[in-house]
């Protein structure tokens, strides 16, 4: 993992840890450890629950209980709980949000806990996602979950529409953004029914759109991170073809309307596959599918999201954090969670197991969508003072999503902007 220059998150991070180890020397025996989580979502926390519960068998003396704070919430409810002095034993954190909490130096190690703990194998994860969540030789996440973008497709409008279903634009090798854009047009055209949704995008989280841009071999800065590259002629293809889609093409719903997929709203959406637990059943139901993204330029490519959990320095039982997040992260586990978060560990990442736990999902779905996409797609590009990034360019590109816009204006005066944050 690159990292650049340390944040001014060290000094809450660092005076937090202060203030809990005076209380560290005075713990009971019983040790309750919490982990900070960004999901609600029921299925989940009662696989989450059963793992704490079969570690608490284990080890009577440990309890472990976690806390949901939504997705968009989540880095300042964590930052916040640091600098109040009530920072998590664990947390989840993106590939890309852990690059400040790595700089300033308030991850536990967790590499001596994983190689010394009895079966757990680290050698089975993907060297690249060991070294993704890594800094000098040492790991400080468990590489949790490396979830790819896909399309989830309603076949039944797709059809409505007369229109081939990506399924078979796959077979004939054809499939790519212009066929998409074509299918999502005509969706709505014929339909009145949307054609393409970016899930959780409207038109505020810019970062959702990555499984697009990065078909066009789309760099958001330079390598070593202090030069904006949104206004190369790579992001303005990409956002002119996005544009064009969006009010030329009327493929995609525009700003201020609330569509939702899996409600049958829209013809496709762009996501990953552990939404596939909201798909209709019953009378709601249609006929879908999950194909790999479209090509793009660049010709086929993969997106992922990465998440990873690690272990506070602030936690007053960190060590004890470590061991079970071994436990959480151990074979037998990882291959209950794949249900819902794909691993990168090799023994898991089969169609035979994935099959197991996925039911939803064929054999040819499970190889060619995720364990595809897991083994080769690409990550977001990460930074310190991500979250401020993320709302600077947010803040630019409002303007972009008007008719009349002029892409490359736009894209230029987000750099402008952008550029003195990153050479901070």
């Amino acid at each position: 993992m690159k990292l650049f220059k340390k944040s001014g998150l060290a000094a809450a991070l660092y005076a937090s840890a202060a203030l809990i180890s005076m209380n560290a020397a005075m713990a009971q025996d019983q040790i309750n450890l919490r982990m900070l989580i960004w999901s609600a979502n029921e299925d989940h926390l009662r696989l989450f629950n059963e793992i704490a519960d079969a570690y608490k068998a284990q080890n009577p003396q440990v309890s472990v209980t976690y806390e949901a704070v939504p997705y968009g919430e989540f880095p300042t409810t964590l930052t916040t709980q640091i600098a109040g002095g009530n920072a998590p034993d664990l947390t989840w954190l993106t590939e890309t949000g852990s690059f400040d909490f790595i700089a300033a130096g308030a991850m536990f190690p967790l590499t001596e806990t994983f190689r010394t703990t009895e079966g757990y194998e680290l050698e089975d994860y993907a060297q690249a996602s060991i070294d993704s969540w890594s800094q000098d030789g040492e790991l400080y996440f468990y590489p949790f979950s490396t979830s790819p973008f896909a399309v989830f497709v309603n076949n039944d409008l797709v059809r409505e529409a007369k229109q081939k279903t990506p399924a078979e634009l796959v077979a004939e090798g054809t499939w790519d953004w212009e066929q998409a854009v074509e299918i999502g047009a005509a969706v709505n055209a014929e339909t009145g029914k949307h054609g393409i949704i970016f899930r959780d995008f409207d038109y505020t989280g810019w970062t959702r759109l990555a499984p697009l841009y990065t078909g066009w071999d789309v760099k958001l800065w330079s390598e070593d991170g202090k030069t904006c590259m949104m206004n190369a002629p790579e992001m303005v293809d990409a956002m002119s073809f996005l544009h064009d889609a969006i009010f030329e093409k009327k493929a995609m719903p525009g700003p201020g309307i609330a569509a939702d997929f899996f409600a049958g709203d829209a013809a496709m959406t762009i996501t990953q596959i552990s939404r596939a637990n909201l798909l209709p059943t019953g009378d709601d139901a249609f006929e879908w599918d999950l194909v790999p993204l479209p090509a793009g330029p660049i010709g086929d490519y993969g997106y992922v999201g990465a998440a990873g959990i690690g272990v506070l320095k602030a936690s007053p039982h960190a060590q004890e954090a470590a061991d079970f997040l071994a436990f959480f992260s151990n074979k037998e586990n990882v291959t209950k969670l794949a249900r819902y978060f794909p691993p990168t560990r090799s023994s898991v990442l089969t169609p035979e197991v994935l099959a197991a736990s996925n039911p939803l999902l064929s054999v040819e779905q499970l190889t060619d969508v995720v364990i595809k996409g897991v083994v080769e797609g690409r990550s977001a590009a990460g930074h310190t003072n991500y979250e401020q990034i993320v709302q600077n360019v947010r803040a630019s590109l409002d303007s972009l999503w008007v008719p009349d816009a002029d892409v490359a204006q736009v894209l230029q005066a987000t750099c402008d902007n952008l550029n003195p944050l990153l050479q901070r």
